[in-house]
């Protein structure tokens, strides 16, 4: 096998993700972050969560996570919620309507290889993550930051940046 196929795997790949956003976003009027973010929230106790734990587990910075925040309250599917014993911070709450979105969206690529690497061995789990991890030090991108998943955009933004 050339350099080659394996290019066109990783694309393969890179255009699924951007194929899968853009039918989300179509369908459901969100990106995948703001379905990220909905479903954090849907499995959090009272379905609320603190900004902090939302941009911890969506791995991406505080501002970030505030345009998400307001593009979904925005349109009804999250509520900032004042905490009773410190008023100057605010629980973000899932709404009625952001349930119903969440509940139909498709389950992401992500979720879906996810279930599917559960049934693999771990000798196949070492290889495959011994592999990615020789593709990240040939494209010299160790430090890049990651979220949970990848968005074609997210990576082009990236680049643009080096």
């Amino acid at each position: 096998m050339d350099a080659t196929q394996i290019l066109i795997k990783i694309r393969k790949i890179i255009r699924s993700i951007n194929l899968e956003s853009k039918q989300i976003q179509k369908q459901h009027g969100i990106s995948i972050p703001q379905l990220l973010c909905l479903q954090f929230l849907y499995e959090s106790d009272n379905y609320q969560a603190t900004h902090k734990a939302i941009a911890g587990y969506l791995e991406l910075n505080s501002s970030t996570v505030t345009g998400i925040i307001n593009r979904l309250q925005k349109n009804g599917m999250v509520a900032r919620l004042p905490k009773r014993d410190d008023k100057r911070n605010t629980y973000i709450t899932l709404t009625s309507e952001g349930a119903i979105i969440f509940k139909s969206a498709p389950k992401m690529l992500h979720t879906r290889l996810s279930d599917k690497l559960e049934t693999v061995s771990a000798e196949t789990i070492t290889t495959i993550n011994d592999s990615l991890d020789t593709i990240i030090k040939l494209l010299g991108i160790e430090n890049m930051d990651a979220s949970p998943i990848i968005v074609a955009d997210d990576f082009k933004a990236n680049t643009d940046k080096k």
